[in-house]
């Protein structure tokens, strides 16, 4: 009985203590919500999208080997039912095409894949979101992937022209659909979507094979596999087996587009899920540290009277205990419901060019209790060292009041001394000097905060370093022309004389296999003329390359991936032509933020393929007034694969990767206010409560309000003056950690922190301060002075 009634004295005294500490408690609490809401938003997204991907590929058979062909006979599609470990296959038409779609005057170009006589594919099955598929016999009909039909407003029925293979037909839309193997969709040779001039369209086998003159033949195979069966050993029969019809090599899932790109994304997703939340929970352990230690140091007579009473020492840790442990679930509820929301919120953004046709909301309970638990932990271990020195506080050293501070002249005061402050600002002075463990503290609270503004925003930096590298450094031409076959280069001569086009360079892009000990990489070497005005290659320092006469160029993340330096000599099998392999030596590093790839100079490219002065593509410079019939009469030229408008290219960046980055960056920057706040409002309130009795006596002697209010303001002026430069130079660590952790194949974020960042981050800052001062402002003006100056006991 006398325990539990000393429990509800205790409890009595926490509910009491908690609603005086509302404001601190709910601003620490907002911290820790940042930080698990930050978690739980990245982990609801991976889950979700996990899952949805899994469901999606499981029921609509999305394939696991992929092969490209010249072209073979049907008949050939026996031998690889005999394969070991096939367990579906089906040989497909595919093709290119350049479309003419009402009211859109840009070029638009279209990859073409033909469906068997059944209409639905057994392997990547079609999910139909309206209409129906076309019919065979019907070689008009078409449907196309849904993100191109929401791009252009296209309805069941629409008409529009399609040139393929050199022949112009009307086409006719059937059905909207979306299918496991373009779950994103992007132009060939692009590292990003352009859904209004880019699309999939499916078209009957009888029709395209008519169309691409393939009646027979297939060009395109895609193969799932029996259980136990590797990719890597099918892929390799496959290879042998259609090399002689110009099969480009077999390859995974792991190297198709789609399915790469998202894997890409969800392991940025698991990263995101880790470093930031790791970031937010160090700063709410430093928080409650301070803030439970100078709690705790204001009621040392408050615990010698407890333990006088009876308390033991294990009951006075729980009860500071239960404190830490009510703000961190406080926190956690929180940040659990805005994670949740926020989850849901930028799963819809995924939506938007992830096309899956729905989303599948998830997270694994699991998670949720393991975060729950490590919540609650980190918060009480942040606490732990305060409560446990309360707990063996002597009820008769708790009595007496701290002794007092060794008063002498410090370093600090003399380096000042010769600068006539006003008896106000010397005691901030000397408060701040005299006390160098609490001002190191309060100081790193100021840069904790900073660092995290920091973190939220210096994406927006690199996006922006992203773009003009690539848009501006790299390609210089205004529109790059694809051919369906390679070119002579003279073809480039006729371009450049026709009207509107004011500069041609060609180069040429063959799909590759490079291999360096047992590491090998599948990717596509450039050839770049050795003078080139439109294309440049770039070191880390954004300075242009000299392509070399002999040798290859690889990115950086390519030369790390392979484990090569400069120097070293690789073995290049060209995935085209007669396959041929070829040793190389790496000329030299490039670097790139957008893809990986391989450049060498075209003529050396030829060489090691055997062949005369060919391109396959063209970069060309308008004149912007004529581009339009540029597009037109390129549009129409036989042999022209497809256009690609570098200004489009850059609208869709924006359009796609930046929206997602900025996005995601919008949150961890409104996070990263939030940590801001709490950190300065809690270092003000836990001055305000150590120095009441001390402002108070000021007021009695005759100090002004403003007076007063300037020495505990000031105070904290001159914290913010030292912390926000520490907290750059911790926010551009915290920066080099996650853009380190988020490097993938398809783009690496760069590390570069403008002016701007640091002055937002530190605009962040002073503006919680202000807020937080007027806050306190406002405790002073009604400060009980009587009240204050008695001694509770």
């Amino acid at each position: 009985m006398a325990s539990n009634a000393l429990n509800t004295v205790l409890n009595i005294k926490l509910r009491r203590e908690l609603w005086q500490m509302r404001g601190q408690v709910l601003a620490i609490a907002l911290v820790i919500a940042g930080g698990v809401a930050v978690c739980v938003m990245s982990l609801v997204n991976y889950s979700s999208l996990v899952a949805t991907r899994a469901q999606y590929y499981e029921q609509n058979q999305f394939a696991e080997v992929f092969a490209a062909l010249k072209r073979a006979p049907r008949h050939i599609l026996e031998d690889v039912a005999e394969l070991p470990g096939v367990a579906r296959y089906e040989g497909r038409v595919e093709g290119g095409a350049k479309l003419e779609i009402p009211g859109f005057t840009d070029p638009v170009s279209a990859r073409l894949v033909s469906l068997p006589p059944d209409g639905q594919p057994d392997i990547n099955r079609l999910f139909i979101r309206e209409g129906r598929l076309p019919a065979p016999g019907r070689n008009q009909e078409v449907a196309v992937i849904g993100s191109f039909a929401e791009a252009h407003d296209l309805s069941l029925g629409d008409r529009f022209q399609g040139i393929i293979n050199g022949r112009r037909q009307t086409l006719i839309l059937t059905g909207i659909v979306e299918s496991p193997e373009f779950i994103y969709v992007i132009p060939p040779g692009a590292m990003l979507p352009d859904y209004q001039r880019y699309g999939v369209l499916w078209m009957s086998r009888e029709g395209l094979e008519a169309a691409m003159d393939m009646k027979g033949a297939f060009n395109s195979l895609v193969v799932t596999l029996r259980p136990g069966y590797s990719v890597d050993a099918v892929a390799d029969a496959l290879d042998r087996l259609l090399a002689r019809y110009g099969a480009t090599g077999a390859y995974g899932r792991e190297d198709q587009f789609s399915h790469r790109f998202l894997s890409d994304e969800l392991n940025q997703l698991k990263t995101m899920a880790t470093v930031f939340p790791l970031i937010f929970m160090g700063v709410a352990m430093f928080l409650l540290n301070v803030v439970v230690s100078r709690l705790i140091s204001t009621q040392r007579d408050i615990i010698a009277v407890l333990k006088a009473f009876g308390y033991g020492n294990r009951q006075i840790a729980w009860h500071y205990s239960k404190l830490v442990i009510v703000i961190a679930v406080t926190g956690l509820l929180l940040g659990l419901a805005l994670g949740l929301w926020l989850g849901r919120a930028l799963g819809e953004l995924y939506m938007d060019f992830y096309r899956f046709p729905g989303l599948l909301f998830r997270i694994n309970p699991l998670w949720l209790v393991l975060l729950a638990a490590l919540t609650v932990s980190v918060a009480w271990l942040g606490a732990r060292r305060s409560i446990s020195q309360a707990a063996a506080l002597p009820p008769a050293e708790a009595m007496r009041p701290e002794g007092p501070a060794r008063y002498r002249v410090t370093g600090l005061e003399k380096l000042f001394s010769a600068i006539r402050f006003s008896q106000p600002s010397r005691m901030i002075v000397r408060q701040l000097a005299r006390r160098p463990a609490r001002t190191l503290l309060s100081m790193s609270g100021v840069a904790m905060a900073t660092a995290i503004v920091m973190v939220g925003n210096f994406q927006f930096d690199s996006v922006s370093l992203m773009v003009h590298t690539q848009f501006a450094r790299v390609q210089q031409q205004d529109l790059a022309v694809s051919f369906i076959d390679p070119v002579n280069r003279s073809a480039l001569y006729a371009l450049q004389r026709q009207p509107g086009i004011r500069y041609v360079e060609g180069r040429r892009t063959v799909p590759a296999r490079l291999t360096f000990g047992h590491r090998e990489w599948r990717s596509a070497v450039t050839g770049i003329p050795r003078n080139a005005r439109l294309q440049f290659v770039i070191d880390s320092n954004l300075a242009q390359v000299h392509l070399p006469a002999e040798g290859l160029l690889l990115t950086d993340y390519l030369a790390r991936e392979l484990g090569v330096k400069a120097g070293d000599s690789v073995q290049l099998e060209l995935l085209e032509g007669d396959r041929r392999k070829v040793p190389v030596p790496v000329a030299g590093i490039t670097s790139e933020y957008v893809g990986v790839g391989a450049y060498m100079s075209l003529d050396a490219l030829n060489r090691a393929l055997g062949d005369g002065p060919l391109v396959n593509q063209a970069m060309i410079n308008l004149d912007s007034a004529m581009a339009t019939e540029v597009y037109d009469r390129l549009r129409e030229t036989p042999g022209v694969l497809g256009l690609s408008i570098r200004q489009a290219m850059l609208d869709s960046f924006y359009d796609t990767l930046a929206r997602t980055f900025l996005t995601f960056t919008f949150f961890n920057s409104l996070m990263g206010g939030i940590i801001a706040f709490g950190v300065v409002y809690n270092t003000i309130r836990i001055s305000l409560a150590e120095k009441g009795r001390e402002l108070a006596s000021l007021r009695v002697l005759g100090y002004t309000h403003n007076e007063v209010a300037h020495i505990l303001l000031g105070e904290v002026a001159l914290l913010l003056l030292l912390g926000v430069p520490l907290g750059w130079l911790v926010g551009q660590g915290l920066a080099l950690l996650i853009v380190t952790a988020m490097q993938t194949e398809l783009y690496r974020v760069p590390l570069t922190i403008t002016s701007q960042t640091l002055g937002v981050s530190a605009l962040v800052v002073v503006v919680s301060a202000i807020a937080s001062g007027v806050i306190a402002w406002m405790r002073l003006r009604a400060l009980d002075l009587v009240a204050v100056l008695k001694t509770r006991e």
